[in-house]
């Protein structure tokens, strides 16, 4: 309908238009060619009477202007409304009629001034200028019809323009008006059905429908916020069973926590008698064992001596043993300061408890001129240098002096707020294979006549480093020796530089 009332409209525009354009470019400049044809034809007949009465021959300025403005006209006219023939031929019929009264009147009149003749008779001139006026009355006569037909035509075609464009504005309101009404049937009422089944859905009311009515493409939308609804109640029941679950785990957990207290208390009795009530026999059978050995010496063989030393290490191993094991269950239950602790204090600290060693194996320590400060339990961190440092120094290379590099390292995989540690040796290392083993509690690499200890120092320096929230783990790609890197949170988040290391003296 639009590209039917829009063509119609331009073909009635066109016409209107043509229409128009005939009458302003055509008709309206032909009348006054014509008007202009007539006064140069006047224009001549004043100046040839003038010019026979007065004998001067300035008084042939009208006649001259005259011809020349005729010629001007009649080439004008003949170019306006071409395609009518009846223009045509009164232009024709006024030519010839001024072009007899110049031939016979005129030119005869101008010959008998210059010779002295009898002029023509005026009667003459007067019938053939009457015939040129009736010429031209005729023309004008013709051009006022087309101009009246043409206005006519162009008022018809306005008025009909007019009646033409009102229909269609009639007929665009008519056809708007059943589309809002088609609208509002076929898609508003149902757009506003979903809208508002939505809204309940999105209220609480999840088991609210959503109908399925209206264009293919509302159906297709209600069809997707129905599955979404279908989802979302799924959706909904699985988290209420999960926290039916949740709740009941947090139940669990409860009471876990309540038995776990419990097993802490326990075991906190168990530290007690550990460190009391079983030590006590122990150091009583090593006593007991020293003073047979020393009274009754030289009346036991060698056989006897040798069961009695058996004896004594073996108490003194155990106790050695049950001191670890109260090590390892105080990490993060007795011993949990979180404080500001300047790391050179606790490597201090374990260096002085390791001065025996150090200064027997001739070991060097290559230490940081400064450490930053870090978040922990001095007495956790002094345990965790004391063990690194000692299993490096226990585990030294017998071909070569031994060395212990304390130093401050940039790691890309450290966590934001850590800081990275390594404690190198250029011992007998550790192969890549065993790199995660020797981290379990009793896990050792090497018989106990060859390297004593009781395999717990790892797994402290690991429980130690993970209860403050680091990492802990041996660098495999280090060639020479072990190099054990570890992270601890450091007392501000700003980036900690790695400074230079001061070489210190095995001696200390």
């Amino acid at each position: 309908m639009i590209v039917g009332t829009g063509a119609l409209g331009a073909v009635l525009l066109s016409r209107t238009t043509t229409a128009g354009n005939r009458l302003v470019d055509g008709i309206l400049p032909a009348q006054r060619d014509a008007l202009r044809l007539e006064s140069s034809l006047l224009d001549q007949e004043t100046g040839i009477r003038g010019y026979l009465l007065a004998k001067e021959p300035e008084l042939l300025e009208p006649y001259k202007r005259g011809l020349v403005n005729q010629r001007t006209a009649s080439e004008h006219l003949s170019t306006l409304l071409d395609d009518d023939s009846g223009v045509r031929e009164d232009l024709a019929a006024v030519e010839d009629a001024a072009r007899v009264w110049r031939e016979q009147f005129a030119n005869p009149a101008l010959a008998s001034v210059d010779t002295g003749a009898a002029p023509p008779s005026l009667q003459t001139g007067k019938d053939r200028f009457d015939e040129v006026r009736r010429r031209i009355t005729a023309q004008q006569e013709r051009l006022d019809r087309i101009q009246a037909e043409a206005r006519t035509t162009f008022g018809d075609a306005r008025k009909q323009r007019d009646h033409i464009l009102l229909a269609i504005v009639v007929a665009f309101l008519l056809a708007a008006a059943a589309l809002a009404v088609l609208l509002h049937v076929g898609v508003l009422r149902p757009l506003a059905e979903v809208r508002t089944a939505s809204r309940r859905v999105a209220d609480g009311a999840f088991e609210e429908e959503i109908p399925l009515r209206g264009p293919s493409d509302l159906r297709d939308l209600a069809s997707a916020v129905e599955a979404m609804r279908h989802r979302t109640v799924a959706e909904l029941n699985l988290s209420r069973r999960n926290a039916e679950r949740l709740d009941r785990t947090a139940a669990e957990l409860d009471a876990q926590a309540v038995e776990l207290r419990r097993s802490n208390a326990e075991l906190e009795q168990f530290a007690y008698v550990a460190s009391h009530d079983l030590q006590e026999p122990l150091r009583k059978v090593a006593s007991f064992c020293q003073l047979l050995e020393k009274r009754y010496g030289d009346q036991l063989d060698a056989r006897a001596s040798q069961y009695i030393a058996f004896a004594v290490d073996g108490a003194k191993r155990m106790q050695v043993l049950i001191n670890d094991l109260l090590d390892f269950s105080r990490v993060g239950r007795v011993q949990d300061a979180r404080e500001t602790v300047p790391l050179d204090d606790p490597l201090d600290r374990a260096l002085r408890n390791l001065a025996a060693a150090v200064e027997e194996s001739g070991a060097e320590i290559v230490r940081p001129e400064r450490l930053p400060d870090v978040v922990g339990d001095p007495t956790l961190l002094t345990m965790l240098f004391q063990n690194l440092v000692g299993n490096a120094v226990k585990f030294r290379s017998p071909d070569r002096p031994a060395r212990v590099e304390v130093e401050l390292v940039e790691d890309p995989g450290t966590e934001p707020g850590f800081a990275a540690f390594a404690v190198t040796d250029n011992g007998i290392g550790v192969p890549a294979e065993f790199a995660e083993k020797v981290f379990v509690i009793f896990q050792r690499l090497h018989a106990r006549e060859t390297y004593g200890g009781t395999g717990i120092g790892l797994a402290l320096c690991k429980k130690i480093v993970e209860h403050a929230g680091g990492r802990i783990g041996i660098d495999t790609a280090h060639e020479v020796g072990t190099r054990i890197v570890f992270t601890l949170p450091v007392a501000t988040a700003a980036p900690v530089p790695v400074p230079a290391q001061a070489p210190t003296e095995g001696t200390l």
